[in-house]
């Protein structure tokens, strides 16, 4: 299915929580009707706490005030800080509540990934901003890279109907028919020039929505990609999309993160890197901090900015949302942040990498990756649709 762009809208680029966080809260503090905002993660640190007042403040002055949490990533949040805000008159769901907390179960790991809100149906943000502290980052140099997008115009109509979809449904499922709200809503009127889609990724209608429109900008590359995934572990489609466009003489880098932070997919990533580097594509490891960035640049006119992560885990387990941009100004100022990255805080990996490594090094990103394949194949054969 074609990726429907939509024109007339503004977009604001917003940098990691220095520029997300403000953006956010003063929306929030400027509401007249309604909030709505979805999260993965909700910590209890200074910036949960500030978000976290702007939606008591909000809910206090008869704002309809909305929090979607996933009861894994934010199940702190669930247990000590959402009866506080229930409290103060937010309305508050947990996505998939952690119910035996040591259950292997699959059905545990399908999980809210995106991160949207929506203020008045007027102002919307699109990322991979967690409600967390990005200048808390144990032993790196803060902050956390991340990205998200403020959203004005059309394009919101499309942002509001999945996030009131959702609302619903986790409503139906927390049997709290109390909380349910209508789904349609107006389109907001033109505000700007740019053409923007939203997609988003689910166990049901949309399982490719994300990698097939990566998979169409890819194809259609000619001068330059640039592709920044705090996790990379791309499945064979998208391995030999990103080969085809180096053959064909584009430009081809990724930008990944040099942090260990899950072993096995880390190693399991390093398995691909020969076969990569052979091609052509050029790989940067972020080294100064952090890189949760999940975004990327094609040609002098794509982009997008999201929360999902380009690995199979995301593919079978997750909801996530992502914003496309046709725009040359936004996927400049893009790109040049991302090249700022490589420029500072990146090692760029020689072509032949792969021969500095001993054989028990490579023989442990074999067999990373080989379990990692083991595992989605296990989950997917029996997945079931949510």
């Amino acid at each position: 299915m074609a990726t429907e762009f939509v024109g007339g809208n503004r977009l604001t680029l917003l940098s990691n929580g220095s520029e997300y966080f403000p953006a956010l809260i003063a929306a929030i503090d400027a509401a007249r009707r309604e909030v709505h905002l979805e999260t993965y993660l909700f910590a209890d640190d200074t910036t949960g706490q500030a978000v976290a007042d702007a939606l008591s403040r909000a809910a206090a002055r008869g704002v309809r005030t909305r929090l979607l949490i996933d009861g894994f990533g934010a199940r702190n949040c669930a247990e000590q800080r959402l009866p506080l805000l229930l409290a103060a008159g937010v309305q508050a769901l947990v996505y998939r509540p952690e119910i035996a907390r040591f259950s292997l179960h699959r059905q545990r790991l399908r999980r809210l990934h995106r991160k949207l809100a929506l203020i008045d149906g007027t102002i919307g943000f699109v990322g991979g901003i967690n409600i967390i502290d990005d200048m808390n980052t144990p032993r790196q140099t803060p902050p956390r890279i991340d990205y998200a997008a403020r959203i004005e115009g059309p394009l919101l109509a499309s942002v509001e109907h999945a996030m009131r979809r959702l609302w619903n449904l986790v409503a139906f499922a927390s049997l709290n028919s109390a909380f349910r709200i209508a789904t349609n809503r107006s389109t907001p009127a033109p505000c700007g020039s740019q053409r923007a889609a939203f997609i988003v990724r689910d166990n049901l209608r949309h399982r490719h929505a994300i990698e097939s429109a990566y998979l169409e900008a890819i194809a259609n590359a000619r001068e330059d990609i640039l592709i920044a995934s705090a996790y990379f572990l791309p499945g064979r489609r998208f391995r030999h999309a990103l080969r085809d466009a180096a053959a064909r003489g584009v430009r081809v880098r990724l930008l990944l993160q040099a942090r260990v932070e899950f072993p096995l997919l880390h190693y399991a990533t390093q398995a691909l890197y020969a076969q990569l580097l052979a091609a052509g594509i050029g790989i940067h490891l972020y080294e100064r901090s952090f890189l949760h960035a999940k975004v990327a640049v094609i040609d002098d006119n794509w982009a997008t900015v999201g929360s999902s992560n380009i690995d199979p885990f995301s593919l079978l387990l997750a909801r996530e949302g992502n914003l496309l941009v046709e725009d040359g100004a936004f996927a400049g100022e893009l790109r040049q942040s991302l090249q700022n990255l490589i420029s500072d805080g990146a090692r760029e990996l020689p072509p032949g990498s792969r021969r500095q490594l001993s054989w028990p090094a490579r023989l442990l990103r074999r067999i990373a990756y080989a379990l990692i394949s083991l595992a989605i194949g296990l989950l997917g054969s029996g997945r079931r649709r949510s």
